[in-house]
């Protein structure tokens, strides 16, 4: 029983590491005029998102793991719920770096800012600490709106 566990929680956050880093890859090529760019006060240094990311991945697939692990009846809608904001979340980077569509990935982070704080609201439904395990996400997406917010209005 333990190993099963085992591979299911290494499964469900090797799925968000895996998402971010195909996102991540997908928008390399637009990340060569990042440092050309006006940057908005309190852009964190470069070094430090990936970093940050790699946490909130973590977090994000222990929490799926959390839910999954639920007998509860909502557990189903909430993953799927998740599977969107992953999805929302895979495509912002490739608009934002990759396609340098700065306006349209404001909007489209402004989506995820809504799925993920839905998603939130279901997994508290579902298990409290899981949804909890979400908040450091919920505030990063805020920030990284407000910097997609900022980055636009500096380089129109």
């Amino acid at each position: 029983m333990k190993d099963k566990i085992d591979k299911e929680l290494i499964i469900s956050i090797l799925i968000p590491l895996g998402i971010g880093v195909i996102s991540s890859l997908l928008s390399f090529g637009g990340m060569s005029n990042y440092d050309f760019l006006k940057k908005p006060f309190l852009t964190p240094p470069g070094f430090l998102f990936p970093i940050v990311w790699t946490i909130l991945y973590i977090l994000m697939g222990y929490s799926s793991y959390l839910i999954y692990n639920d007998n509860n009846y909502h557990s189903d809608c909430c993953l799927k719920i998740y599977a969107i904001s992953l999805f929302v979340n895979f495509l912002w980077s490739p608009l934002f770096f990759g396609l340098n569509l700065r306006l349209f990935s404001l909007i489209w982070i402004i989506v995820l800012d809504i799925v993920v704080l839905y998603m939130t609201l279901c997994f508290y439904k579902v298990n409290k600490k899981a949804a909890y395990l979400q908040i450091p996400y919920s505030i990063w997406c805020l920030f990284a709106t407000y910097l997609n917010l900022f980055f636009y209005l500096l380089n129109r």
